[in-house]
């Protein structure tokens, strides 16, 4: 899905919304950001495989889209810190019932599993 679809005004809602958190690791920024703000390196040591350019271009997105905050903190070395805006923690408590229905598809896949 490409991210002008999260502006168009001739898509369902469920389309635009998903255009905002769409990729391998937005969703899961969104959920670690939901415990408070963090700086980049925090976020990186709690996903391993998610590079610093892929991280800065998330965080990028999610901020132009008013999901995060991001706050420079003027001393040496420069600190940065992302925090989820109220706009954002509104985007994570929608996904809250999605996140239950997939643990209960995993539950049942994983009971599926058990049975075979």
């Amino acid at each position: 899905m490409t991210r002008s679809r999260a502006q168009d005004l001739n898509v369902c809602g469920v389309t635009a919304a998903i255009a905002v958190i769409d990729g391998k690791w937005k969703s899961v920024l969104l959920w670690l950001l939901e415990s408070g703000p963090q700086r980049p390196g925090e976020l990186r040591r709690q996903l391993p495989g998610l590079s610093e350019k892929v991280l800065t271009q998330a965080l990028r997105e999610m901020e132009a889209d008013g999901l995060v905050h991001r706050e420079v903190h003027d001393v040496l070395p420069l600190k940065t810190v992302y925090s989820l805006t109220d706009f954002g923690r509104e985007l994570s408590e929608a996904l809250a019932p999605l996140s239950d229905w997939g643990h209960r598809r995993l539950e049942k896949l994983t009971g599926a599993r058990s049975a075979s």
